[in-house]
């Protein structure tokens, strides 16, 4: 993975940063910078001096703080590309390397150190607006179907994946056998059964996607979910309840969103019984089948 376009990491990068700056300001103001002329043994003394009557010790405290900091900032000069070439050192981080100018024979001063705070911070913004362009969409849980959320939330943040998403199919299920009125026989069977293309029987309702029977994208449709439905049934339900595999965050929301997808299917079929004892709405019949007087059509509501 390439850190230039990581959102969270370039900004970890620029809040450590802000905070060496921030840092490096208030350890100035202890200091004087030796350089230019009256300064002491320049190029041999220390770029940066003390202040008469600085407090020593928030020295060492700002001095600590600044080099966990620098610790933080170890990818910084790769990622920004802001690096000095000093003769004889060869190439430098100006960040990690921020002490050297408190040594003796300095290879940094405070206002190389800062000018290069400041460039890597402009770049940093940079970078994020380009990794912003560049990022991909995600799968967003709580807009994901309400019955598949509400199931799986609790278990999802307490970092039950596996659990949450049998929770979740275990809810589509629930939906399916709802609106059929059915609850005797395996899942997988129940699936097959509801949107099986044979006209209803008594006790066996049917799910059907809504529109004129004579329809071709409508069939599709049908003859897809008499598929789908059952086959999210047999390689998400079954494995998520029955197999104790590691679950990635990533496996999760993608089976989440598989059964999102089904549930909201769904909710878009209407019913058809033979005697409408499955009815669970306010009855609303598809204009294509209305005049069909054994089949009684329902909006299915979850």
């Amino acid at each position: 993975m390439d850190v230039r376009t990581n959102s969270e990491y370039l900004e970890f990068l620029a809040r450590h940063l802000d905070e060496f700056m921030r840092a490096f300001e208030e350890f100035m103001t202890l200091h004087v910078e030796n350089s230019g002329f009256g300064g002491l043994a320049v190029g041999i003394a220390p770029a940066v001096l003390p202040k008469e009557g600085a407090d020593k010790e928030r020295i060492r405290v700002l001095t600590n703080e600044l080099n966990r900091l620098a610790g933080t900032l170890m990818d910084l000069s790769g990622v920004t590309a802001v690096r000095l070439a000093v003769q004889g050192a060869g190439v430098l981080d100006p960040f990690v390397n921020w002490q050297r100018m408190i040594e003796p024979k300095p290879l940094l001063d405070a206002a190389v150190v800062q000018g290069c705070c400041l460039q890597a911070a402009g770049r940093l913004e940079g970078l994020k607006a380009k990794a912003e362009a560049l990022s991909s969409p995600t799968i967003e849980p709580s807009l994901l179907h309400p019955l598949v959320w509400a199931a799986a939330q609790r278990l999802w943040n307490d970092g039950h994946l596996r659990h949450a998403v049998a929770a979740s199919a275990e809810a589509v299920s629930g939906q399916m056998k709802q609106l059929t009125g059915r609850n005797n026989a395996s899942d997988t069977s129940l699936w097959q059964q509801a949107f099986a293309l044979a006209d209803p029987q008594e006790g066996k309702p049917r799910l059907r996607w809504p529109g004129g029977t004579e329809d071709q994208d409508v069939k599709t449709m049908q003859a897809g979910l008499l598929s789908f439905a059952p086959g999210v049934n047999m390689v998400i339900r079954n494995p998520a309840t029955h197999l104790a595999e590691d679950f990635t965050e990533q496996d999760g929301l993608e089976q989440l969103a598989t059964l999102s997808v089904l549930a909201k299917f769904v909710d878009r079929c209407v019913v058809v019984s033979v005697d409408g004892a499955t009815a669970t709405g306010p009855g609303e019949v598809s204009p294509a089948l209305a005049d069909e007087p054994n089949q009684v059509l329902t909006r299915g509501d979850s």
